[in-house]
């Protein structure tokens, strides 16, 4: 089929490298010159892993070209996709600016019958507004059935977008037009097929054909669940702590629950991204146009905003005053596997840290510069950040870090504190080592563990066989 795709971002990159790797034509929009360049040169403007060989497979098979031209974009396809960015205003409301000039773009350019699909993430009732500002500004106005609009989102996770986008747990197409919602349908009837050739096993992709306000709703209410997933590990953390219980434990036993699950139960440094955020501030905006408060989707928030002044807290319990002090964080990004720093946990704690007039030195193997904040040093080598800190804080669970060797790490600190935000390593080990463990929901975790090797009656072979197991630790311990 013949496909295009409005918006070179993060979710119309991969969707366009995935749907001409599957054998449709595809031809994608994208204003900006910078951007526009580097993707004819088959390289995304962001770090995914595995995009760039599909970019670079799929052009050279003359299967996806790149524009700047909507006339060009809209000449042969049948089924457009838009996906520009809605970022969150100030008031919580997506702006939708960006959505409003394809709009119009489409209009001036449509000279044949379009299925338009948003796949960005839109405030409910989106579909129906696009439908009418499209044919508001069409030049060959009265034709019936030129346009009908679509909503499928996406669900796509940064670091694993393009399995996610040619695997996915489901497909939603919403649309309130049986024709139309069947020509988009049909686009994804090869990545349903081809999913079910790698995988015979798994059960088939299932796609969900609903309507276009509750496909647009039920974007929404995925990742808001998750978000209050999250957030509800984390409030079961602060509880852990509080009575000694480790949260490690207690969501472990939660995730035998096939009604619970062990996903998205990860007590940590709260959620980040461009994503949970924005989309629950819409969901609440949303609500209150109608009147309703919803309290959940508030608590969720305001919980994933505490766990970013927890370390905050920690470090001015431990170590009292921070002025002065040398603190050193690993990871920078607000996930593994992406170089995205939007809405980053770590970003906050700094501004916090240096803020009370701490001095940082941060490390992170996908960030070589941070503008937004001269204060910082940055390094490339992991140890350095250990160089003199008198406290160390992983803020991103990057594999490199659980990798590497605690000894050095610690003889090259000024003092034993060790933050672990992502509760990723085990306390022992960092005992082991004369670190102060302190992580996230551990209640005495940390303590019994360098109470154990000060009372232990050979702590000497205690301590050599631990620290022989950090010295081998891969990601997988």
């Amino acid at each position: 089929m013949h496909v295009s795709v409005i918006g070179s971002g993060y979710v119309g990159t991969v969707a366009a490298a995935c749907f001409a790797s599957v054998g449709h034509d595809v031809v994608a929009v994208e204003a900006d010159k910078g951007k526009l360049a580097k993707l004819r040169r088959k390289k995304a403007p962001f770090y995914e892993p595995g995009l760039d060989d599909l970019l670079a497979e799929a052009t050279e098979a003359h299967r996806l070209s790149f524009t700047d031209d909507f006339a060009v974009a809209l000449e042969r396809s049948e089924v457009v996709f838009i996906c520009v960015g809605t970022p969150a205003r100030p008031d919580g409301q997506p702006d939708m600016e960006a959505m409003e000039q394809v709009a119009r773009e489409i209009g001036r350019n449509l000279r044949a019958p379009q299925v338009v699909v948003t796949k960005s993430t839109v405030p409910i009732g989106t579909g129906r507004w696009l439908r009418s500002a499209i044919e508001e500004s069409l030049e060959v106005p009265g034709v019936p059935g030129l346009v009908e609009v679509a909503s499928s989102p996406e669900f796509l996770r940064e670091g694993q977008s393009v399995s996610d986008f040619l695997r996915p747990d489901r497909i939603v197409v919403g649309c309130d037009n049986d024709r139309a919602r069947d020509l988009v349908v049909a686009v994804y009837e090869p990545i349903v097929e081809q999913a079910a050739a790698a995988d015979p096993l798994r059960p088939k992709v299932p796609i969900l054909r609903t309507g276009l306000t509750t496909a647009e709703m039920i974007k929404y209410a995925s990742n808001a669940f998750l978000a209050t997933k999250i957030s509800f590990a984390n409030e079961m953390a602060r509880i852990c702590d509080l009575v000694g219980a480790d949260i490690t434990e207690v969501t472990a036993g939660m995730g035998f629950d096939a009604r619970i699950g062990n996903k998205f139960l990860n007590a940590g440094l709260g959620w980040g991204g461009s994503c949970f955020g924005k989309d629950i501030l819409a969901l609440i905006a949303t609500a209150e146009d109608y009147g309703y408060q919803p309290r959940i989707l508030a608590a969720t928030l305001g919980v994933n905003g505490d766990q970013r002044h927890l370390v905050i807290e920690q470090l001015q319990r431990h170590l009292k005053t921070l002025r002065g002090l040398r603190v050193g964080v690993l990871g920078l990004v607000f996930k593994p596997g992406t170089d995205d720093l939007r809405d980053s946990a770590a970003l906050d704690i700094i501004d916090g840290l240096t803020q009370r007039g701490a001095i940082v030195t941060a490390h992170d193997p996908m960030v070589h510069e941070l503008p937004q904040h001269p204060g910082v040093r940055l390094v490339g080598d992991p140890y350095e950040v250990a160089d003199g800190a008198d406290a160390i804080v992983l803020a991103t669970e990057w594999p490199d870090y659980l990798a590497l060797d605690l000894v050095e790490l610690r003889r090259r600190a000024a003092g034993s504190f060790f933050l672990d935000g992502r509760n990723v390593f085990r306390p022992e080990r960092l005992a082991a080592v004369g670190f102060h463990h302190v992580g996230i929901g551990r209640g005495d975790a940390g303590v019994a563990a360098e109470r154990a090797l000060a009372t232990s009656d050979h702590p000497d072979v205690v301590r050599d066989h631990l620290v022989g197991a950090v010295r081998s630790q891969t990601p997988a311990d």
